[in-house]
Parts: structure tokens; sequence; C-alpha cells
């Protein structure tokens, strides 16, 4: 499995059980961590990517309920909706996946861990929010300023994507 692949597999690991068994998130994400043997640049992406979706996780579930209105998140299985959360992130937030890829591996997750229509389903919910994520890019520059931190995007992970074998 290629690394940041793997990497997305650990942090959806994670958020699932932080948000279902409601366990400290650093720990967690530390098991997980220690699971698996991987390099230190894709510990750093699954990291990046859990403690970011839980950083932003107020300001993307509404545009997810709004994009999902039939199932409200806290009917939504855990999964499911921790799928369009890290998805969200990585293509508003972060902004450094292609939106494509990054519903290919959202697709691909609900494929391993969700039910039969997951797939479908976080296919569609992101397809409709791929035209408001200008939207999104913009509360969460707001945001920023308001925490007043410096100059550059609040989100950005390390570069190291050359070195963990895309």
């Amino acid at each position: 499995m290629k690394a940041r692949r793997r990497a997305r597999t650990i942090a959806i690991q994670a958020l699932y059980e932080i948000d279902c068994a409601h366990h400290p998130p650093e720990l967690v994400l530390q098991q997980r961590l220690e699971e698996n043997e991987i390099s230190e640049a894709t510990a750093n992406f699954a990291r990046h990517l859990t403690l970011g979706v839980l950083q932003y996780q107020d300001l993307l579930d509404p545009f997810i309920q709004r994009y999902a209105p039939e199932w409200p998140l806290e009917q939504m299985a855990y999964i499911d909706r921790n799928i369009l959360r890290m998805a969200l992130y990585e293509f508003a937030v972060t902004q450094e996946t292609p939106v494509k890829v990054v519903i290919n591996e959202a697709v691909e997750l609900a494929k391993q861990f969700g039910s039969d229509s997951s797939s479908r389903f976080v296919n569609g919910v992101l397809g409709a929010l791929v035209p408001v994520k200008d939207e999104i890019v913009r509360r969460t520059r707001a945001r920023a300023a308001e925490q007043d931190e410096p100059g550059t995007h609040p989100a950005r992970a390390p570069k190291s994507r050359k070195t963990e074998g895309k």
C-alpha cells in the first residue's frame, strides 16, 4: 500500500475510534502509529490528517450536513462521516492534494471500511461539496485570522511528499 494511502487508513481508523469510543485523540493516534511500521513522513501525514480534522470538525460538519440533509450527522455511520470530514479537510482546508485524488481515496476507504452503499454515498456528498470549496477556504482563513495565526495557511502539512513514496 502506498504511503499516503496508508496514512489515510491510519487516520480514518483513529478518527473512527475517537468519534465512537471518545478515547483521547493523542493516545489513539499514538497507538495506531505504533501498530504500523511506517516512515516518519507517513506518520506525520496521518497525524496531520487526524489532528486537522479534529481541529476543523466544527467548521466542516455544517457543510456535510447541508449537502447530506437526509442523514443528520448523528445518524450517519461513524465511518462515513469521518471519511467525509477527512476528505473535506484534505481538499478544502489543506488544499495540497487534487480534489479528484482526494475523492477517489475517500471512495476507496468507504469501500474498505464502510457498508455496501458507503462508497456511493461518500462520492455523492463529496461531489456536491466540490462547488463550495471556495466558501470553506474563506471560512478556514477567517478562522485563522481570528486566531491571529501569522501569514501562512493554517493547516499546511510538512512538505515531505517526495520522501514518502506517494
